[in-house]
């Protein structure tokens, strides 16, 4: 009964976690819209990084953005489902898991950041743009950042300590 009360503590804890970064990534976006003009870069550091208003109607890196609309649907569905997955995992796991609950509470929150864009506007607001020589990166957002560093979480969890964790559960 105590472990299950301290699950249950624990996921209220990660899940602070993804309110935080979605409301981050969406007051970023509500400034960008407001503040900068679509399609013009804003130069923050000269040759390197901007600021500039895009809007995405596909997945990464424009993935199936000139498919017609029905990718908006896809892809809202695809995040819903995810959402509930993540939720639920971090729901059963102890609070402990550092890494990957902190992990899955970054993709969660970056999740549903670019989930509402998608519900409310039909689009994903991106306005980060880095250049690399003559390479420009695909313009992203703080939700982006945030999925891929609960991405990074959750490598450094699978090579480093999901394994310990396996070996202490069969010592059990």
């Amino acid at each position: 009964m105590k472990e299950s009360m301290n699950n249950n503590l624990s996921s209220l804890h990660w899940l602070w976690l993804a309110v935080v970064v979605l409301s981050i990534d969406r007051y970023t976006k509500i400034i960008a819209e407001a503040e900068l003009i679509y399609a013009q870069p804003n130069p923050i550091i000269a040759g390197f990084f901007d600021l500039t208003l895009l809007y995405n109607k596909g997945a990464a890196f424009g993935f199936l953005a000139q498919a017609g609309g029905w990718q908006r649907w896809i892809f809202t569905a695809l995040a819903v489902v995810m959402s509930v997955v993540l939720i639920v995992w971090i729901k059963k796991n102890p609070l402990k898991l550092w890494w990957l609950n902190s992990g899955l509470a970054l993709i969660l929150g970056g999740a549903l950041g670019n989930l509402y864009d998608r519900v409310m506007q039909g689009q994903v607001v991106d306005f980060l743009s880095f250049h690399f020589a003559s390479y420009s990166f695909p313009a992203f957002n703080i939700a982006d950042m945030a999925i891929s560093c609960g991405a990074f979480l959750l490598i450094v969890d699978m090579l480093f300590f999901e394994k310990k964790r396996i070996s202490a559960q069969h010592k059990e």
